[in-house]
């Protein structure tokens, strides 16, 4: 099973970019699923909306995971639970959570289990993302045979000891949110693929998607500063391919990186 996945979707461009690119990826690296984050992924920034899930979708996805922007858009209460094409983070308190934080599709007679987990340092202190996933695993190990986990979370820290926890339990955890692709995909040691965070997708000339002048005056000054999200400009494609064996271990895994530094070759 080949996974092709592409990290947070930041705003207009960042859906532009990925309707560009995304059927390009597939037609070379012919995955059999393609999962795609967009927790940020409209105009503002933040959330998703029904439009922009559409349009997300019709690129090519399979399945859209999200993070702690999910209920930014207020728009997703009217749809989320509709679908077992976006899942939220499986770790949100309470017993009523509109939507899944994660579903099970069927990739040539195996079944993917899709999670979405979310961190707990530096962000958002919902419920622990470790009993939950372990609930999960006891829960669905019969049933999926591999197991896909998009943890978006802050720090490298909690993402490689989350990683570390999980070797051997799922297929393969990627990491989300912090929108800069680190240079740390590897195999774990009991065939789990790993990567620290596989970027972004949306504009380059930005910080973390922003207008970057923005973001300087606030350093400069430490006066509270609007975050707008740019979109005009370059853009940026951020991911990675993950190959699985039939018994759901990893085989490798490899960065997708599309800038104006890094031209897409394919």
């Amino acid at each position: 099973m080949r996974i092709l996945f592409l990290g947070d979707v930041v705003g207009n461009l960042g859906v532009d970019m990925v309707s560009k690119y995304l059927p390009i990826l597939k037609r070379d690296y012919k995955p059999q699923v393609t999962i795609v984050n967009g927790e940020n992924s409209t105009s503002f920034g933040r959330g998703i909306n029904k439009k922009v899930y559409k349009q997300i979708m019709s690129a090519g996805t399979d399945v859209i995971t999200l993070g702690n922007h999910a209920w930014n858009n207020e728009e997703i209460f009217d749809f989320i639970d509709d679908t077992k094409k976006l899942v939220r983070p499986l770790n949100y308190p309470g017993k009523d959570v509109p939507g899944s934080g994660y579903t099970i599709i069927n990739v040539n007679n195996k079944k993917l289990a899709v999670v979405n987990l979310q961190g707990r340092i530096f962000i958002d202190p919902i419920d622990d993302p470790f009993q939950k996933i372990d609930e999960l695993i006891s829960e669905i190990k019969k049933e999926a045979d591999a197991i896909f986990v998009d943890f978006h979370a802050e720090t490298t820290s909690e993402k490689k000891a989350m990683g570390m926890y999980l070797d051997g339990q799922i297929s393969a955890i990627v990491g989300t949110h912090t929108h800069v692709q680190t240079n740390d995909n590897q195999i774990l040691k009991n065939g789990t693929a790993f990567i620290s965070d596989v970027g972004m997708c949306g504009p380059f000339d930005s910080v973390l998607g922003m207008k970057y002048e923005n973001i300087i005056h606030r350093f400069i000054t430490q006066r509270p500063t609007r975050f707008e999200v740019e979109e005009k400009g370059r853009g940026i494609v951020s991911g990675c391919v993950i190959d699985l064996r039939d018994d759901g271990t990893a085989r490798f895994i490899e960065k997708i990186l599309i800038d104006p530094n890094h031209p897409y070759k394919g």
